[in-house]
């Protein structure tokens, strides 16, 4: 059943989908009725954390004597998705320890460098996911339960997405914090972190605004006591800096994670991956003015993830990097925005190593 939920995107209804991870936690569900007794089901209902109560067919169902495979097909809506219209699987199979075990199976990539959100050999499901997929688990055992994720199609899938670049092989992740995917193109969410600021220039006036790509700056700022208001501006670091610049702003904080703002600390001002990959770069720019060493530039450079490069030069003594990159980011900034006397910060900081740039 097609979600009945839109959103106007350029004064267009599109239509919104749900995520694989709601797929997984739809066909977990549907898997831990029948394993207990019911009948064959046609659909299953699951709550997001959106708040919106999804309807989803169930497809290809199997049976042995205590297991049920069951199979939710991913509908992206109206948003382009190389995952529209895959089938995310899930095995759920007796135990008898009162264990509950989740898994991911084929398809589903493993994480394969740190600083990701799992361990190293783990299967990519999202936090979020997996926590509600556990929550189910326990919800419908009684001597334990076992389950698997697959995705038939995801190995070669996952070639389509950036998932290798970041350290995640051999299939998709099973992502989605909300549970609900929300078509958008960049025009209307740069339009709507616009109306963001000017909220924020209403309520709060000119004197200072902290921009962050995501919400775990959010909470970054949070523990650091920042009291300033906060706009969440995804990967469009130029196009929100002008505009708040423009709105007269007298202070502002930039906060964001190393994979980002190492791209920000040599002027890339869209920070997507598919606008410019250049972490390595700006690591071996800032460590060669450091005096690195040719060999220890080219080790950083055969690095996969921000978070590896940095835990690594820290190890080798170069502490004041985080704090250099952050007064790059400063001086490219002002020189981005045409003024050397506007007030920048700029706080970076790591998964595994906190706030580094102070």
């Amino acid at each position: 059943m097609k979600l009945d939920e839109f959103v106007i995107v350029d004064g267009k209804k599109m239509r919104c989908g749900y995520t694989t991870g709601s797929c997984a936690l739809g066909a977990t569900t549907a898997a831990c009725r029948m394993l207990l007794g019911e009948e064959d089901l046609s659909y299953v209902k699951i709550d997001t954390p959106a708040g919106i109560l999804l309807t989803l067919p169930v497809s290809d169902i199997q049976r042995t004597d205590d297991s049920v495979t069951c199979c939710i097909i991913k509908d992206a809506g109206d948003d382009p998705d190389v995952t529209d219209g895959i089938g995310i699987y899930a095995t759920v199979k007796k135990r008898k320890d009162n264990q509950i075990i989740l898994d991911g199976g084929k398809g589903v990539g493993r994480i394969m460098r740190t600083g990701l959100f799992g361990e190293i050999g783990e299967a990519a499901i999202n936090p979020v996911p997996k926590k509600l997929i556990l929550e189910t688990l326990e919800k419908y055992s009684k001597t334990g339960l076992e389950c698997t994720i697959f995705v038939p199609e995801g190995e070669a899938i996952g070639k389509k997405t950036f998932n290798r670049y970041i350290g995640i092989e051999g299939g998709i992740s099973i992502i989605g914090t909300k549970g609900i995917v929300y078509p958008m193109s960049e025009e209307a969410l740069i339009k709507t972190i616009y109306l963001e600021v000017d909220m924020i220039v209403e309520k709060f006036g000119t004197k200072e605004i902290l921009l962050t790509p995501g919400n775990y700056g959010i909470d970054i700022a949070k523990e650091l006591n920042l009291n300033i208001p906060v706009v969440k501006i995804s990967n469009f670091i130029g196009d929100v800096l002008k505009y708040v610049k423009e709105s007269g702003f007298q202070k502002i904080v930039l906060l964001g994670h190393i994979g980002k703002f190492s791209k920000l600390s040599i002027g890339i001002f869209n920070t997507h991956s598919k606008i410019a990959d250049t972490r390595l770069e700006a690591f071996v720019y800032y460590l060669a003015l450091m005096g690195a060493s040719q060999e220890f530039l080219a080790q950083v450079n055969s690095m996969i993830t921000a978070e590896t490069a940095y835990d690594y030069v820290l190890e080798h003594g170069y502490k004041k990097l985080g704090a250099i990159m952050a007064k790059g980011c400063n001086q490219r900034v002002k020189r981005y925005l045409k003024d050397e006397d506007i007030d920048v910060e700029t706080i970076i900081y790591s998964m595994n190593q906190g706030v580094i740039s102070c």
